[in-house]
Protein backbone atom coordinates (compact mmCIF):
# COMPACT_ATOMS: atom_id res chain seq x y z
CA UNK A 1 0.00 0.00 0.00
CA UNK A 2 1.31 3.59 -0.82
CA UNK A 3 2.11 6.14 1.74
CA UNK A 4 0.26 9.58 1.52
CA UNK A 5 3.38 10.99 0.50
CA UNK A 6 4.06 8.81 -1.95
CA UNK A 7 0.65 8.81 -3.65
CA UNK A 8 0.40 12.40 -4.03
CA UNK A 9 3.67 12.25 -5.73
CA UNK A 10 2.84 9.52 -8.29
CA UNK A 11 -0.60 10.96 -8.83
CA UNK A 12 0.79 14.52 -9.49
CA UNK A 13 3.46 13.34 -11.56
CA UNK A 14 1.02 11.17 -13.88
CA UNK A 15 -1.16 14.42 -13.98
CA UNK A 16 -2.01 15.31 -17.18
CA UNK A 17 -3.44 18.84 -18.64
CA UNK A 18 -5.97 17.54 -21.10
CA UNK A 19 -8.44 16.41 -18.14
CA UNK A 20 -8.54 19.96 -16.72
CA UNK A 21 -9.06 22.25 -19.58
CA UNK A 22 -12.54 22.87 -20.66
CA UNK A 23 -13.48 21.72 -24.18
CA UNK A 24 -12.90 24.49 -26.61
CA UNK A 25 -15.90 26.52 -27.76
CA UNK A 26 -17.86 26.00 -30.38
CA UNK A 27 -21.40 26.91 -31.93
CA UNK A 28 -22.18 23.40 -32.84
CA UNK A 29 -24.91 21.64 -30.81
CA UNK A 30 -22.84 19.98 -27.66
CA UNK A 31 -22.21 16.62 -27.42
CA UNK A 32 -20.70 14.19 -24.88
CA UNK A 33 -20.72 11.04 -23.23
CA UNK A 34 -21.15 9.71 -19.56
CA UNK A 35 -20.05 5.92 -18.82
CA UNK A 36 -20.00 4.93 -14.42
CA UNK A 37 -18.96 2.55 -12.76
CA UNK A 38 -15.46 1.18 -14.10
CA UNK A 39 -14.66 -0.53 -10.73
CA UNK A 40 -11.13 -0.45 -11.86
CA UNK A 41 -9.07 -3.11 -10.06
CA UNK A 42 -12.00 -4.83 -8.80
CA UNK A 43 -11.00 -8.05 -7.74
CA UNK A 44 -12.08 -11.50 -9.80
CA UNK A 45 -13.08 -8.90 -12.94
CA UNK A 46 -11.67 -8.24 -16.30
CA UNK A 47 -11.32 -4.49 -15.31
CA UNK A 48 -8.40 -4.09 -17.19
CA UNK A 49 -10.45 -5.13 -20.10
CA UNK A 50 -13.11 -3.60 -19.58
CA UNK A 51 -10.96 -0.36 -19.71
CA UNK A 52 -9.44 -0.90 -22.76
CA UNK A 53 -13.44 -1.44 -24.41
CA UNK A 54 -14.45 2.17 -23.19
CA UNK A 55 -11.46 3.77 -24.06
CA UNK A 56 -11.83 1.98 -27.12
CA UNK A 57 -15.53 2.69 -28.06
CA UNK A 58 -15.09 5.86 -26.92
CA UNK A 59 -12.55 7.20 -29.12
CA UNK A 60 -14.76 4.93 -32.07
CA UNK A 61 -17.38 7.60 -30.76
CA UNK A 62 -15.78 10.46 -31.54
CA UNK A 63 -14.03 9.63 -34.77
CA UNK A 64 -17.40 8.97 -36.57
CA UNK A 65 -20.02 11.50 -34.32
CA UNK A 66 -18.04 13.52 -32.41
CA UNK A 67 -17.70 13.74 -28.83
CA UNK A 68 -16.65 17.77 -27.40
CA UNK A 69 -15.98 15.69 -23.45
CA UNK A 70 -16.79 12.76 -21.33
CA UNK A 71 -17.63 12.51 -17.80
CA UNK A 72 -16.93 9.44 -15.84
CA UNK A 73 -19.52 9.40 -12.90
CA UNK A 74 -17.75 7.61 -10.09
CA UNK A 75 -16.58 4.84 -8.97
CA UNK A 76 -13.74 5.22 -11.07
CA UNK A 77 -11.48 2.36 -9.29
CA UNK A 78 -12.47 -0.47 -6.42
CA UNK A 79 -11.72 0.49 -2.98
CA UNK A 80 -7.69 0.32 -3.27
CA UNK A 81 -6.12 3.87 -3.45
CA UNK A 82 -3.01 2.71 -5.20
CA UNK A 83 -5.05 1.94 -8.52
CA UNK A 84 -6.20 5.52 -8.61
CA UNK A 85 -2.91 6.56 -10.96
CA UNK A 86 -3.09 3.53 -13.00
CA UNK A 87 -6.83 4.66 -13.83
CA UNK A 88 -5.90 8.02 -14.49
CA UNK A 89 -4.05 6.91 -16.60
CA UNK A 90 -5.80 5.00 -18.39
CA UNK A 91 -8.58 7.89 -18.47
CA UNK A 92 -5.68 9.56 -19.94
CA UNK A 93 -4.96 8.17 -23.01
CA UNK A 94 -8.75 8.83 -24.17
CA UNK A 95 -7.15 12.27 -25.91
CA UNK A 96 -10.24 13.94 -25.21
CA UNK A 97 -11.16 16.35 -22.30
CA UNK A 98 -12.71 14.82 -19.68
CA UNK A 99 -14.25 15.36 -16.03
CA UNK A 100 -14.97 12.54 -13.30
CA UNK A 101 -17.02 12.51 -10.20
CA UNK A 102 -16.22 10.45 -6.37
CA UNK A 103 -18.04 7.33 -6.04
CA UNK A 104 -18.58 5.75 -3.05
CA UNK A 105 -15.86 2.84 -4.03
CA UNK A 106 -13.56 5.53 -4.35
CA UNK A 107 -11.69 5.72 -1.08
CA UNK A 108 -10.05 9.37 -1.33
CA UNK A 109 -9.45 12.42 1.09
CA UNK A 110 -9.86 15.63 -0.72
CA UNK A 111 -6.27 16.50 -0.77
CA UNK A 112 -5.83 13.30 -2.49
CA UNK A 113 -8.18 13.68 -5.28
CA UNK A 114 -6.75 17.27 -5.72
CA UNK A 115 -3.81 15.93 -6.25
CA UNK A 116 -4.72 13.43 -8.69
CA UNK A 117 -6.82 14.97 -10.70
CA UNK A 118 -6.15 18.76 -10.22
CA UNK A 119 -9.26 20.30 -9.01
CA UNK A 120 -11.86 19.59 -6.28
CA UNK A 121 -14.23 16.88 -5.40
CA UNK A 122 -17.10 19.74 -6.40
CA UNK A 123 -16.41 21.37 -9.30
CA UNK A 124 -17.70 23.07 -12.38
CA UNK A 125 -16.78 23.87 -15.84
CA UNK A 126 -17.93 26.43 -18.73
CA UNK A 127 -18.10 24.86 -22.03
CA UNK A 128 -19.08 27.61 -24.53
CA UNK A 129 -22.88 28.32 -23.72
CA UNK A 130 -23.29 25.44 -21.88
CA UNK A 131 -22.02 24.46 -17.96
CA UNK A 132 -21.77 21.59 -16.37
CA UNK A 133 -21.44 20.54 -12.59
CA UNK A 134 -19.59 17.53 -10.84
CA UNK A 135 -21.02 17.44 -7.25
CA UNK A 136 -19.44 14.89 -4.89
CA UNK A 137 -21.72 12.47 -3.18
CA UNK A 138 -19.55 10.35 -0.88
CA UNK A 139 -16.47 10.57 1.15
CA UNK A 140 -13.59 8.46 1.94
CA UNK A 141 -15.49 5.93 3.96
CA UNK A 142 -18.05 5.50 0.96
CA UNK A 143 -20.82 6.59 2.70
CA UNK A 144 -23.78 7.62 1.00
CA UNK A 145 -24.52 11.54 1.21
CA UNK A 146 -26.47 14.36 -0.31
CA UNK A 147 -24.45 16.80 -2.04
CA UNK A 148 -23.36 20.30 -1.05
CA UNK A 149 -26.33 21.54 -1.71
CA UNK A 150 -25.57 25.63 -1.01
CA UNK A 151 -22.90 25.33 -3.43
CA UNK A 152 -24.65 23.59 -6.17
CA UNK A 153 -27.22 26.55 -5.91
CA UNK A 154 -24.41 28.89 -6.00
CA UNK A 155 -23.25 27.39 -9.05
CA UNK A 156 -26.59 27.35 -10.79
CA UNK A 157 -27.02 31.29 -9.76
CA UNK A 158 -23.81 31.87 -11.69
CA UNK A 159 -24.51 30.09 -14.67
CA UNK A 160 -28.48 31.71 -15.32
CA UNK A 161 -27.43 33.28 -19.02
CA UNK A 162 -25.62 29.75 -19.72
CA UNK A 163 -28.44 27.61 -22.67
CA UNK A 164 -27.77 24.43 -20.72
CA UNK A 165 -26.50 23.27 -17.42
CA UNK A 166 -26.28 19.47 -16.47
CA UNK A 167 -25.15 17.87 -13.04
CA UNK A 168 -23.26 15.05 -12.60
CA UNK A 169 -23.59 13.34 -8.73
CA UNK A 170 -22.92 9.03 -8.60
CA UNK A 171 -25.34 8.71 -6.16
CA UNK A 172 -28.91 9.42 -7.15
CA UNK A 173 -30.87 11.78 -4.74
CA UNK A 174 -33.82 9.50 -4.59
CA UNK A 175 -34.65 6.17 -3.42
CA UNK A 176 -35.41 4.96 -6.53
CA UNK A 177 -33.69 1.69 -5.56
CA UNK A 178 -32.09 0.71 -2.14
CA UNK A 179 -28.99 2.43 -3.57
CA UNK A 180 -29.86 6.05 -3.33
CA UNK A 181 -30.15 9.01 -0.70
CA UNK A 182 -32.76 10.83 0.09
CA UNK A 183 -32.43 15.03 -0.35
CA UNK A 184 -35.79 16.82 -0.93
CA UNK A 185 -33.54 20.08 -0.36
CA UNK A 186 -31.55 19.46 -3.71
CA UNK A 187 -34.82 19.16 -5.65
CA UNK A 188 -36.23 22.58 -4.37
CA UNK A 189 -33.60 23.90 -5.17
CA UNK A 190 -33.14 22.83 -8.98
CA UNK A 191 -36.64 23.84 -9.70
CA UNK A 192 -35.20 27.37 -9.64
CA UNK A 193 -33.22 27.10 -12.51
CA UNK A 194 -35.41 26.17 -15.72
CA UNK A 195 -31.33 26.20 -17.94
CA UNK A 196 -30.43 23.10 -15.44
CA UNK A 197 -32.04 20.05 -18.40
CA UNK A 198 -30.56 17.08 -16.48
CA UNK A 199 -28.98 15.30 -13.47
CA UNK A 200 -26.92 12.03 -14.49
CA UNK A 201 -26.24 9.49 -11.67
CA UNK A 202 -24.00 6.26 -11.84
CA UNK A 203 -23.48 4.12 -8.73
CA UNK A 204 -26.45 1.66 -9.59
CA UNK A 205 -25.25 -0.94 -12.23
CA UNK A 206 -29.16 -2.23 -13.02
CA UNK A 207 -30.45 1.26 -14.51
CA UNK A 208 -29.75 2.39 -17.63
CA UNK A 209 -32.87 4.85 -18.25
CA UNK A 210 -34.44 8.19 -17.28
CA UNK A 211 -35.68 8.47 -13.92
CA UNK A 212 -39.26 11.34 -13.40
CA UNK A 213 -38.56 14.00 -11.11
CA UNK A 214 -38.63 17.31 -11.60
CA UNK A 215 -35.78 17.59 -13.59
CA UNK A 216 -34.85 14.43 -15.97
CA UNK A 217 -32.80 11.98 -13.98
CA UNK A 218 -30.15 9.68 -16.14
CA UNK A 219 -28.54 6.37 -15.52
CA UNK A 220 -25.92 5.11 -18.00
CA UNK A 221 -25.63 1.14 -16.63
CA UNK A 222 -22.06 0.32 -16.09
CA UNK A 223 -18.72 -0.47 -17.93
CA UNK A 224 -17.01 -2.34 -14.99
CA UNK A 225 -17.84 -3.91 -12.07
CA UNK A 226 -18.86 -7.69 -11.36
CA UNK A 227 -23.23 -6.91 -11.82
CA UNK A 228 -25.84 -4.75 -13.93
CA UNK A 229 -27.32 -4.69 -17.07
CA UNK A 230 -26.13 -7.27 -19.88
CA UNK A 231 -24.29 -4.81 -21.79
CA UNK A 232 -21.03 -2.59 -20.76
CA UNK A 233 -22.06 0.68 -22.41
CA UNK A 234 -22.00 4.88 -21.73
CA UNK A 235 -24.58 7.18 -22.60
CA UNK A 236 -25.22 9.70 -25.34
CA UNK A 237 -26.42 13.50 -24.85
CA UNK A 238 -26.75 16.32 -27.23
CA UNK A 239 -28.46 19.87 -27.43
CA UNK A 240 -30.30 20.66 -29.89
CA UNK A 241 -32.42 23.12 -31.19
CA UNK A 242 -36.15 24.93 -29.92
CA UNK A 243 -34.32 23.82 -26.12
CA UNK A 244 -34.59 20.30 -26.70
CA UNK A 245 -32.02 17.68 -25.65
CA UNK A 246 -31.77 14.44 -26.53
CA UNK A 247 -30.13 11.13 -25.38
CA UNK A 248 -30.04 7.34 -25.52
CA UNK A 249 -27.66 4.43 -23.96
CA UNK A 250 -25.50 3.01 -26.32
CA UNK A 251 -24.20 -0.74 -26.39
CA UNK A 252 -21.53 -1.52 -27.91
CA UNK A 253 -21.81 -5.06 -28.39
CA UNK A 254 -24.64 -4.89 -31.15
CA UNK A 255 -24.03 -1.46 -31.73
CA UNK A 256 -27.11 0.26 -31.24
CA UNK A 257 -29.32 2.93 -29.31
CA UNK A 258 -30.97 1.62 -26.26
CA UNK A 259 -33.82 3.79 -24.48
CA UNK A 260 -34.24 6.89 -26.96
CA UNK A 261 -35.35 9.92 -25.45
CA UNK A 262 -36.19 13.72 -25.91
CA UNK A 263 -35.99 16.13 -22.77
Amino acid sequence: MLRRREFLQLSVGVLAFGCQKPAAKSTKNLRFAVASDGHYGQPKTDFRLYHDNIIKNLKKEHAERRLDFVVFNGDLFHDDITFLPEVKKVFDSLGLPYYVTRGNHDHVTPEQWRAAWGYDLNHAVEIGKNAIILADTSNEKGEYLCPDIPWIDKQLAGFTKKENVFLFMHIPSKMWTEHGTTCPELEKTLTKYPNLKAMFHGHDHLIDVGKNTSKPAFFDGHFGGSWGVEYRGYRIVETRAEDKCYTYQFNPDTQSKVNEQVF
